[in-house]
Formats: C-alpha cells, structure tokens, sequence
C-alpha cells in the first residue's frame, strides 16, 4: 500500500475515534475527503499536515464525560468502593480459585476462538441448526446441513472433539505476560519495565492493533505514555481489557491495588475507556475472590473506574437493564444495539457484553460463557474474561468437567520461555504473588 493511503487509512481511524472522544471533527474528515478523491502531488503533506492538526484537537466543551488518563485524576473522578474486601481467604479456596481463574479464561477462549468476528445471528443460526443452543459444549467440528461448511478446518484444534489443550491466543498470552513481568519486577514495576519484555519476548508479528502500535513506538523510542498516543487509532478497543486478568488473580479481595496494577499495563498501549476496561476487570477479578454473586463484582469493579466516563454509564445501563427482568436474548440485542456506534472490538460493546453474560448467566459457568460467546463481537476475548471472572468466583472444582478435561492442563503461548506450559503450573506461580504489596 503505497505511503498515502496508509497515512489516510490512519487519518480515517483517529477522526472516528476523536468524534467518540467528543471533538468536533466536521471539517477535518472534509479535507480528508478532499486529500483522497484529489489525490495530488501534495496529497502526502496535506495528509502529514492534517495529522497535526488532528492531534491538537480537544473535547467540546459540552462533551459530557470526564475521563482523565492520569493515575491520580482517575482516583479523583471514582466512586466510593470497599478498595478490598474479606477479612481472609483459605489457603485451600485460593489454591482453587486461582486455578479456576487460569482455567475458566483458557476455557472461555478457546469456546470463542471458532466463531471470532462472526455476528450474533450467524452464530445463533448455527447452532440451531446443530441442535445445541443455547451454546453449552466447545463448538462442533460438523455442524449438519447447510451449516456443515462452517468452519473451514474442521480438524481444527478448537473444536469439539480434536481439543487437547489451549491452543495460543493472544487473550492467554499477556496473563503470562504479566506473571512474568511480577515474577521479575513484584508489583513495583513499571510501565516501561512492561514495553521491554514486550520487546524481549513477544513477537511483533503476534500483536494486534492497539498493542501493535505500542510496540512500532516503541521500537522508534517512544515510551509510555507516549507509546499509548502516536498514530494508534485502537487505544481505547480492547487490548487493556484482555491483558488484566493476572492483575486481578495477584490481588484476591484487594481490587484498588488491581486495578492499579492493570492501569501501569494498560497505559502502554490505551487510553481513557482503553485503561479503565483493564482496571475494570483487574478489580472484579480480585473481588471476585470473594465475592458471592457477580453483580457485586461489577459494582466493585467499577468502584476503581472514573464514574463519569463512558465505559461506566455503558456498564450501568446493563445493570439497570437485569433490574427491568429481561430475558438473556433481550438483554443480548439491547447491548448490540445499544453500543453498536462503536467498533466490533471496542472496549465498550464488549464490557457492556461481559457484563451482560455475568448477570444473565447466573453464577452459571457454562451459561455465563456461552452467553458471551453467543453475542458476537469479540468472542474468544469476551469467552475467555467471562471466563475468568466466573472461574475465580466458584472455584476450579465447580468447573464442568466438559470444559477442564479436553484442554489436559495445556497451554500454548508465543511468549519466550513459556510456549507450552501446565495451566495448574501457572496457578501455583501466581500463589507465590499474591503475598506480595504494591
């Protein structure tokens, strides 16, 4: 793609995202359309000149969200939270809990792997059609008629009955990603400490849109928070958010110090709703340790997010949605059409989505996953952090066996030194973190 086309292909991206972030940005998609259909010698310094003026943009002053990037502001602008919770957790419920964390986001993944980027109907339609909806089990690798098709590698290692462990997803990657970078740093590190093992240990080619941009910055010097902003139009989609789980698992019963922990990861690549998806998960992951009922690990988790932001009123709007007694397929269409402004791996349509799937699903695992999954969108992410939470909350035991026994304690990563590790293995490494202060 020659130089141009890239440049406004970019300039296409970061309007969208600057109209979300409530600029007005009227006249400068119209010169964007003028560079394009012109397409004259000065097309590259008209396109180079209007980057900058892109980034001199700010808000409206009628934007009616406040949403800091800044550590401190953020804690300004939360709500009041319990900031931890629970007087004392077993060793035993750790033990299980830590490992049902592990084992629900490998399971959740994997169950949204085959259907990624598919729409909510498409995947409806399927397994209607197989006679397995509402979504219970692992994808079929053959579904019957018209639908037989589907999946173009029916041999894939993400359908039922060829499972045999976690194949690498980038969704499982950054949780070891992030043991790691504790096992090296405690929870005194860094952001920039995070950007280095990135380069150290983790392929460029095996990173994805707001992560990809991080690490193209960071290789031409740009660190945090700088890396988060420099022609990356993906810094609030949902990286941050599928990159907080360790955060949490590290700190059971201690959500402030997560969601503290998940801002220093997240600030590398996201900002605003990009950070506070992160944050958000990170804190209900650690109170979901103790935790009862999910919607208790929402509220917690939105404790540690600015409450005027937009990630916050989108997850409130499904909280007061479960209050109207929805059913889960209402409440599923309310969500897609209610957020649907946004891109299909935007950070708000699929919290909004995560949060649906928790509330409707029940203290159900295998309802719970399979209403994520079920919605679209962002499906292994969405799978894997539903997953995650709900596997803290009742506990590796609780888990089905259909969903623990095909994955046989296997997981793949791309990440160096642990390409191919014991799922039980990981959570033992994570006990050995959670004593550890910030």
């Amino acid at each position: 793609m020659r130089e141009i086309e890239k440049l406004l292909d970019f300039v296409r991206e970061e309007l969208k995202v600057l109209h979300e972030q409530g600029c007005d940005t009227w006249e400068l998609e119209r010169e964007a359309e003028q560079i394009k259909v012109e397409s004259g010698r000065d097309a590259l310094s008209r396109a180079s000149k209007l980057c900058e003026e892109m980034a001199a943009l700010r808000p409206s002053p009628d934007f009616p969200y406040r949403e800091p990037n800044d550590p401190e502001a953020i804690r300004a602008e939360r709500p009041e939270g319990p900031r931890a919770i629970g007087a004392g957790i077993s060793d035993g419920a750790l033990r299980d809990k830590t490992l049902g964390g592990w084992l629900g986001k490998a399971a959740g993944c994997m169950l949204g792997k085959p259907v990624e980027g598919w729409m909510r109907q498409q995947i409806v339609d399927l397994l209607e059609a197989a006679g397995e909806y509402p979504l219970r089990d692992y994808f079929p690798a053959n579904p019957p008629g018209e639908w037989g098709g589907a999946f173009s590698n029916p041999a894939s290692p993400t359908l039922r009955g060829n499972i045999t462990r976690s194949v690498r997803d980038d969704d499982t990657d950054y949780p070891i990603v992030g043991l790691r970078i504790m096992e090296a740093h405690a929870k005194d590190f860094e952001s920039a400490d995070v950007a280095r093992f990135w380069l150290s240990h983790l392929p460029y080619e095996r990173t994805y849109t707001a992560e990809r941009a991080a690490y193209r910055n960071f290789v031409g010097d740009l660190w945090p928070p700088e890396s988060a902003v420099h022609r990356n139009p993906y810094r609030e989609w949902i990286g941050g958010q599928i990159r907080a789980d360790t955060w949490g698992y590290a700190c059971p019963g201690r959500p402030q110090e997560a969601a503290a922990l998940a801002f220093k990861d997240a600030s590398i690549s996201h900002t605003r709703n990009g950070i506070y998806g992160a944050m958000w998960v990170a804190a209900a992951i650690a109170a979901a340790f103790v935790a009862q009922e999910p919607e208790q690990a929402i509220r917690i988790g939105l404790s540690e997010i600015p409450r005027g932001c937009r990630l916050a009123e989108a997850i409130e709007k499904v909280l007061a949605w479960r209050e109207e007694d929805d059913s889960s397929e209402q409440a599923t269409e309310r969500v897609l059409e209610g957020f649907a402004q946004y891109h299909m791996v935007h950070t708000i349509p699929n919290a909004a989505i995560v949060a649906m799937a928790l509330l409707w699903g029940e203290r159900n695992f295998t309802r719970s996953i399979g209403l994520a999954v079920a919605a679209g969108l962002d499906t292994d992410c969405n799978g894997a952090t539903v997953g995650s939470i709900m596997g803290v909350m009742i506990g590796a035991e609780a888990i089905p066996e259909h969903w623990r026994a095909p994955l046989n304690d296997r997981l793949e990563s791309i990440v160096t030194g642990d390409s191919d590790v014991r799922i039980s293995d990981l959570a033992q490494r994570t006990l050995k973190l959670q004593a550890l202060r910030a």
